[in-house]
């Protein structure tokens, strides 16, 4: 592993949370060629944490630039994977308590009020979990359905982001308690229909590739029979049906995301199976 390279700037004044001070909290971000809405984000995460860190893997548009300008502190890394990618965040943060952000998630000011008023008054738990809100590129956003609660705020003296080329999820440590702020983060994971096959594309392709491999049989059936099952659980049970008709195209598109991972999964096999018997087709 590589050392990472810092950089910091002099940060502009803060958004003030309402008791006047930020709380002590950092605020680390992932980045990679995210100029079209970094600037916010980054202004959003101020109204309420103390620092801002940005875990960058290489940008070559105006991210560095703008981040500078906010007042961020850069961390130049290459790329190590999705959990050990944020765990580089985690330690070159100052503080303990930690807001995990995507580069296209916005606190929103209810949410950066919230969270205030937990370290105002006394945190009582080590993770708080918060809901975040899909906003399409087309129409309002989906504060009714396709809700995910994410546990976005918590404190690395508890709990780690794992040290994982997938996974940038972590467990929660038994006995432990987790908070929900029910306040909205709100979450522009999208530009287009074509940015989302792009993007979950590349999931696909890692989660297959990295992933522990699920039993012959199981693949098999899953690449027959698993397609249905993945709409009916986003459109459905994840309430796309209210989205109308955009609704009904993420819902597709996203199920068809599910099903590109059992069909890598199934080239995995099908190219093992082949390497075991001296590379014969």
């Amino acid at each position: 592993m590589t050392e990472p390279s810092i950089s910091t700037t002099s940060a502009p004044d803060a958004l003030q949370v309402s008791g006047g001070k930020t709380a002590p909290v950092t605020c680390y971000i992932r980045t990679l060629n995210e100029e079209r809405r970094i600037g916010e984000v980054i202004r959003a995460a101020r109204q309420v944490v103390d620092e801002v860190v940005l875990v960058d893997c290489g940008s070559t548009d105006k991210t560095l630039e703008i981040a500078a300008a906010e007042g961020a502190k850069v961390v130049k890394q290459a790329w190590l994977g999705n959990g050990a990618q944020k765990r580089v965040g985690e330690d070159a943060a100052k503080h303990d308590w930690l807001l995990d952000l995507d580069a296209d998630e916005i606190v929103t000011p209810e949410l950066a009020e919230a969270i205030g008023a937990v370290f105002e008054s006394g945190p009582t738990a080590s993770i708080y979990e918060v809901p975040l809100v899909t906003v399409p590129p087309i129409g309002k956003p989906w504060k009714n359905f396709k809700i995910a609660w994410r546990r976005k705020l918590y404190n690395r003296t508890t709990v780690r982001i794992p040290d994982s080329k997938v996974w940038d999820q972590f467990d929660v440590p038994a006995g432990e308690r987790v908070r929900r702020i029910n306040k909205p983060l709100l979450h522009y994971s999208f530009a287009n229909i074509e940015h989302v096959v792009t993007k979950m594309n590349k999931v696909s392709s890692t989660r297959a590739r990295e992933s522990k491999l699920k039993s012959f049989p199981g693949t098999v059936l899953r690449v027959w029979f698993g397609f249905p099952s993945y709409f009916i659980k986003e459109y459905f049970f994840r309430g796309l049906i209210r989205g109308g008709t955009y609704g009904f195209a993420f819902a597709m598109t996203m199920s068809f995301a599910r099903w590109m991972r059992d069909v890598k999964m199934y080239e995995r096999h099908m190219l093992m199976r082949r390497e075991s018997k001296g590379g014969q087709q």
